[in-house]
């Protein structure tokens, strides 16, 4: 199932996941924004119509709680976000993710463990050919960078920019 959240509703979904259980009061105290009570009881009732949330009475009030767990939402959002920013590649995830200065040294060994913990899981079929990249089987192995973006937020390949040259 493809889960999807707008910010706000990722925001009251959080509460759910950390806080268990909760009216909209609990949930409305808890959020980092002032939000109006009625605004609260909107985007749980809209999480509930999604099928994200249900919910049981508890004297005059609701008692929400969430009905996909935290882990499948993040991998639903994780596949849209490679499928959207990163081309479908995983490897130009993965590059970006290194790439940044922010991580420390024992985080970029975890991420080492990690990757080295999966290739002895899933040992590659033909270990001398190295695996092409999925969407550029004839290009290089390994992309030396994620996409660059032009001047207008593109990607300068001109590939769904509107020239003739990038329709595929």
């Amino acid at each position: 199932m493809r889960i999807s959240f707008t910010d706000r509703e990722l925001d009251v979904m959080a509460e759910l996941w950390d806080g268990g259980p909760s009216t909209v009061a609990e949930v409305r105290a808890r959020l980092d924004d002032d939000l109006a009570y009625n605004t609260v009881l909107t985007v749980l009732r809209t999480l509930e119509d999604k099928g994200y949330v249900g919910h049981e009475e508890e004297g005059r009030a609701y008692r929400y709680f969430p009905l996909v767990a935290r882990d499948e939402a993040g991998s639903s959002a994780l596949r849209r976000m490679v499928g959207k920013l990163f081309a479908g590649s995983p490897e130009l995830l993965l590059t970006r993710l290194v790439s940044d200065r922010g991580l420390e040294r024992h985080e970029l060994e975890r991420l080492r463990g990690l990757l080295d913990e999966r290739l002895r899981d899933h040992p590659s079929p033909v270990a001398s050919e190295p695996e092409r990249h999925p969407k550029h089987p004839a290009g290089p192995a390994h992309p030396p960078h994620p996409p660059r973006h032009g001047r207008r937020g593109r990607d300068d390949s001109g590939v769904g920019d509107g020239s003739a040259g990038g329709a595929s």
